[in-house]
């Protein structure tokens, strides 16, 4: 039997849709908030399941992963269960894959779908994957559809952040929050899931991972841990090139290979490990405690020793780094998009009068 109340990490949420679904209140439209890798997508497909499994069960939110329907949808071939992401190559979710093309608008696409009757299951559930990349119009293309649901149909919209929405899609779902998993439970699936042989290396990992298993993945392997300990050599030195350091980044990003999602992946990567940096350096100017491991404390005594600025200097620097990472989805040009983030930075970083000392 496969049970989502075993959803370990997130509890609060399958509570929550235990008591929804005990009452008879299940409602029809939600928003899946939090970091990447902590099972929003996950926790979605084993909820449809047990929504669509043909034998009853004890539990609301129990599937017994036997019968034909618990089957197709571990397949993804249930005719009641449409999923929907973002193609690699399209910065955004295109129209058609919500509304149709233009010869067949409204007539294919997710919304459509959805309309229809179940055809063998109580409900008709629709699961749209990166509901960060909804731009304006495709969002608008859902409006009626969360206006006047279709009856027993279910919309999951799975994003990192409420605040990536628009305030019509906000207004209209559920909101359900994913937090980061505890560190001891992404040690135990690191190993239960194969990703580490050594305790010790998933211990690493976990803490690498900062609650998610997708960044926790990212670490394995020492070419990626050797470009960390580079990047934070740079950014905590005395002084700094952007022009250096953009050559180091942009062989680390093609070593990636030609593909434009992997080479997104890996440029996002480096702007989290430059996030995680100047957080903890702000964490230490005001006097709060380091979270990270040895390669990162150590960055942050230098760069403490050697920073200019002050806490509002250090915050803008934060603001930058989040700033860019919407831009590297949106398909600028990599080449530009670094040497024009790391030339803020520098200017941010070292053109700046010393620090005061009191």
């Amino acid at each position: 039997m496969v049970e989502v109340r075993d959803f370990l990490g997130h509890e609060e949420v399958v509570e929550q849709f235990a008591r929804c679904l005990s009452a008879g209140r299940l409602a029809s439209s939600f928003l899946f908030v939090g970091p990447p890798g902590v099972g929003k997508r996950t926790f979605a497909n084993r909820l449809a399941q047990a929504l669509l499994c043909e034998r009853s069960a004890t539990h609301p939110l129990a599937a017994c992963g036997h019968c034909s329907s618990c089957q197709l949808v571990a397949a993804g071939t249930h005719p009641d269960l449409d999923v929907v992401e973002r193609p690699q190559d399209r910065a955004f979710i295109p129209l058609e894959l919500l509304i149709g093309d233009p010869q067949h608008r409204l007539q294919e696409g997710l919304c459509h779908r959805l309309s229809l009757r179940p055809f063998r299951g109580g409900y008709r559930i629709a699961i749209l994957d990166d509901a960060d990349y909804l731009n304006a119009e495709g969002a608008n293309c859902l409006l009626k559809t969360l206006e006047e649901p279709p009856p027993r149909s279910v919309l999951i919209l799975v994003g990192t952040s409420q605040h990536k929405q628009l305030p019509t899609i906000r207004s209209r779902c559920q909101l359900v929050r994913f937090r980061p998993l505890p560190e001891a439970l992404l040690e135990r699936l690191l190993l239960d899931l194969g990703h580490a042989t050594d305790p010790a290396e998933a211990r690493q990992l976990a803490r690498l991972g900062q609650g998610s298993l997708e960044r926790a993945l990212f670490w394995q392997g020492e070419e990626v841990a050797q470009f960390r300990r580079e990047l934070y050599g740079h950014l905590s030195a005395t002084c700094w090139d952007p022009v250096t350091l953009g050559k180091v980044i942009g062989a680390f990003v093609d070593r990636a290979g030609k593909e434009a999602a992997a080479r997104r992946q890996r440029f996002k990567l480096v702007i989290d490990l430059a996030t995680d940096y100047f957080h903890q350096l702000l964490r230490r100017l005001c006097g709060a405690g380091l979270e990270g491991d040895d390669v990162l404390a150590a960055a942050v005594d230098q760069g403490e020793r050697t920073w200019r600025g002050d806490c509002e200097t250090v915050n803008r620097c934060i603001e930058r780094c989040l700033s860019a990472t919407p831009q590297v989805d949106s398909n600028a040009n990599q080449a530009t998009l670094l040497e024009c983030w790391l030339d803020d930075l520098s200017r941010l970083c070292w053109r700046l009068a010393p620090r005061v000392e009191v």
